[in-house]
């Protein structure tokens, strides 16, 4: 039997919101109640890929493991709303789970971001982006390449070679017009939401939809190792 891949976007694909503004407000936060006020990354006024550098430029200085652990902290907290998630694209994750598909993350967060969500969904790859650290393990506040467009398409096609799935067996969710080259990288791409440049493509090639109800996030899967 070939192998199949389930690639999933995150933010407003799995997740309701943005990760990466909703850490930041957390983060935010926790400087403020120790005296210190941060400004807060533009969101606006450039392409993504620049503004997804000047995010990762505001952690220049932090050490890595205290960002994964205020990641984790952020995490717990936000997972317990009620409208965290939009059900029906988990649920399709889940699905595919118990097929026996591979599910991967594709996302321009960061790992730290995404792990906590990865492993409760029982999810084992996360395509991320990647972070720069020094010799003792403190962020630059660069990043390799923002897996943002094209990089989500060659960071999901590396990893079906590497599992040796055929791309037109695998399956692609994601919500914004930048995930185009991931959803056309497969053979089963799915819609999220009403972005209107892929619901114009949907239209145009009968590609499924996936509606935005939101709701919480499910307890108990199966935690998996991530790749």
């Amino acid at each position: 039997m070939n192998r199949r891949i389930a690639f999933f976007d995150v933010d407003e694909t799995l997740l309701a919101g943005k990760s990466m503004l909703s850490f930041w407000h957390f983060w935010a936060a926790r400087a403020a109640r120790r005296g210190r006020a941060l400004p807060t990354p533009r969101s606006t006024g450039a392409d993504r890929e620049t503004l997804n550098r000047a995010y990762f430029r505001a952690f220049a200085g932090v050490p890595l493991v205290q960002l994964e652990s205020a990641a984790r902290s952020w995490y717990e907290e936000f997972r317990r709303g009620p409208r965290v998630c939009l059900t029906e694209s988990v649920e399709a994750l889940l699905r595919h789970r118990s097929s026996g598909h591979e599910v991967a993350l594709v996302t321009g967060a960061g790992e730290m971001l995404v792990r906590p969500l990865a492993e409760e969904l029982g999810v084992r790859h996360v395509l991320a982006t990647e972070v720069v650290t020094d010799a003792a393990g403190v962020l630059t506040g660069e990043v390799r390449r923002p897996r943002l467009g094209d990089a989500k398409r060659t960071a999901a096609t590396a990893l079906a070679v590497r599992l040796g799935a055929r791309p037109r067996d695998c399956f692609a969710y994601a919500d914004h017009s930048t995930d185009l080259p991931l959803l056309t990288a497969v053979g089963h791409p799915v819609v999220v939401g009403d972005d209107p440049v892929l619901a114009a493509r949907a239209a145009a090639e009968g590609w499924p939809r996936a509606g935005t109800e939101t709701g919480p996030l499910p307890r108990g899967a199966v935690p998996a190792q991530v790749g």
